[in-house]
């Protein structure tokens, strides 16, 4: 799949198939997660494989929007540790950007995944640190189950051309 196709038919998958992900798919994910840029190409991003089915069964009782998690084959929760930056304040960017290549490449690879946030919502935050044990310095971002799809949804066309500006406002 080229990467224009990829990123035209990348959709939320909320619905999967069972199939384990094999551990050199898993690695393949996360490298292109880690080749995102970043500002100052600090790379503050840190990522937590789930695997394990008993804690991805848990997940919706900390995320309400997670509610597919126990169907997926895991899950990675993108984190930040923004006291790394030398460029303060970019983290949560750096960290978006993780998270989209991770779909897309997700998605490449015949899988599916769904964003759901953690950032900037204190709640979450807090459920997510508490429950995965993070160090005070790591901020959850997001959460990503992934898994095989169960369905196949229809790709809008978005482009808005009333929301487009050239040269000037």
């Amino acid at each position: 799949m080229d990467a224009l196709d990829a990123i035209m038919t990348r959709r939320s998958i909320r619905e999967y198939r069972e199939g384990e992900v094999s551990q050199e798919t898993i690695e393949t994910l996360l490298r292109a997660a880690m080749m995102a840029p970043s500002a100052c190409n600090q790379q503050v991003w840190r990522f937590i494989v789930v695997t394990n089915k008993d804690i991805l069964r848990q997940i919706p009782s900390i995320h309400s929007n997670a509610a597919m998690t126990p169907g997926a084959a895991l899950g990675v929760l993108v984190c930040g540790e923004p006291g790394r930056e030398t460029c303060p304040g970019n983290w949560p960017v750096d960290c978006a950007a993780a998270t989209e290549n991770l779909l897309l490449a997700v998605h490449a690879l015949g899988l599916g995944a769904v964003w759901t946030a953690v950032y900037a919502d204190e709640n979450k935050i807090k459920r997510f640190r508490d429950f995965f044990q993070l160090p005070p310095e790591i901020v959850p971002f997001s959460w990503i189950p992934i898994g095989y799809p169960a369905v196949a949804p229809e790709s809008p066309d978005r482009y808005n051309s009333k929301i487009v500006h050239w040269n000037k406002w």
